[in-house]
């Protein structure tokens, strides 16, 4: 099962070293992401497995959490551990935390 955490969960866990990777779209993720945020849309996601950010943390967002869900459910098949940001950037976004 994926671990679901909050925006704000996601920040602490960012500012102590987690890895925040956004499966938007590109143009999605140009129009505004959480700061620090790598892409990689879901799209991609399977032939891009090896550009996946290696990290003790890794923390997977989309726009409302649907895609994230998808993509850390996969993730976690390929071994891969992460977790869902419960909201998305819109809620990430809502909650007035840092957006590029």
């Amino acid at each position: 099962m994926v671990e679901q955490i909050t925006p704000q969960q996601a920040l602490e866990r960012q500012e102590a070293g987690a890895v925040i990777l956004d499966v938007r779209e590109t143009d999605e993720f140009a129009a505004g992401h959480a700061t620090g945020a790598v892409n990689i849309p879901l799209s991609e996601l399977q032939s891009r497995l090896g550009d996946v950010p290696d990290a003790d943390d890794l923390l997977i967002i989309c726009q409302a959490g649907g895609r994230s869900q998808q993509a850390a459910l996969w993730l976690d098949q390929q071994g891969v551990a992460a977790a869902n940001v419960s909201g998305g950037t819109f809620a990430w976004a809502s909650e007035g935390l840092p957006v590029d």
